[in-house]
């Protein structure tokens, strides 16, 4: 007896039987892109590939390439292993002291930066103080805006005569020189952020009946923090500039009479170790004066 084989009516009208959908994806597929290396390191190796090693490729490159361009004999300059060779002690022993001369870097580096604090602190407090009453007063500003734009073109070791010739000491003129130099980026900076606080903050003051003082402080330097503090980076930065020009002029054992007495002496590997404590401490002064201010808008933001 014969079987007969049913067949899909579709089929035997010529039409394809209808696709199946597709098998869902299991559930522990992962199509996306591969984690990274990196993401699966600990933070602290993230940090070191991420911010250090970097610059320190960087550094050794450079050294190397001013080891190839100054270590044949009878070059200008000394190479990284003659400054080694010659300045070893300043490298390793940053305190030793042996006399009022016969001292440490870090020593001298500490004599500078407390020049440096009392000139800037000075500077950061006039500047801020000066810098909201022109940003608030417009007769303030037309008054004192053009004098301003005057002595802050003259070049910081101009006053140092002027200086001298006033306070009679070494001490205070270098200070003052820092004071002078500085106080311009954070005065202007601060009354360009006071004239920038939106009207709404002002109306908002007045709505609540604030006095000046508490204006100055609930409104004035939240509002304008950023730009004060760019003002004091800038300022840090001019002052560590100011105060090595000007130590090298009035003695003394700060770090810029060492690389003038190291020049008149003809230690150049010595001068090259200064610079490069100058280097790292100003770049020290400028990372805190940053991080201060990214604490200070973190803050005022959050409140």
């Amino acid at each position: 007896m014969d079987l007969a084989i049913s067949k899909d009516p579709q089929s035997e009208a010529g039409h394809e039987a209808p696709a199946r959908p597709p098998a869902a994806k299991k559930a522990h597929e992962y199509n996306g892109p591969a984690p990274s290396a990196l993401s699966n390191m600990p933070p602290v190796g993230q940090w070191i590939v991420t911010y250090l090693l970097p610059p320190l490729v960087t550094l050794i490159l450079l050294l190397i390439v001013w080891q190839i361009a100054c270590g044949r004999p009878g070059s200008a300059l000394p190479s990284p292993s003659q400054i080694w060779k010659d300045s070893r002690d300043l490298i390793v022993h940053p305190f030793f002291d042996y006399g009022t001369q016969d001292i440490g870097l870090g020593w001298r580096v500490l004599v500078s930066l407390q020049r440096v604090m009392y000139g800037f602190g000075l500077a950061a407090v006039a500047g801020v103080l000066v810098g909201t009453l022109i940003g608030q007063s417009d007769l303030a500003m037309r008054g004192l805006d053009p004098v301003f734009q005057v002595l802050r073109t003259v070049p910081p070791l101009a006053w140092l005569p002027i200086a001298l010739a006033a306070f009679r000491d070494s001490r205070p003129s270098a200070i003052f020189v820092i004071f002078i130099t500085s106080i311009w980026p954070i005065l202007i900076n601060t009354s360009v952020g006071i004239r920038n606080i939106p009207q709404d903050y002002r109306n908002v003051a007045a709505v609540l009946r604030l006095n000046h003082l508490e204006f100055f402080w609930k409104i004035m330097l939240p509002s304008a923090a950023p730009y004060i503090f760019t003002g004091l980076r800038i300022g840090i930065g001019l002052s560590w500039l100011a105060i090595v020009a000007a130590e090298m002029l009035t003695g003394g054992v700060g770090i810029g009479f060492f690389i003038w007495d190291a020049w008149n002496s003809s230690r150049l590997s010595d001068i090259v170790v200064a610079l490069a404590y100058i280097g790292l401490v100003g770049f020290a002064l400028d990372r805190i004066v940053g991080g201060l201010g990214a604490i200070v808008a973190r803050s005022t933001t959050q409140n």
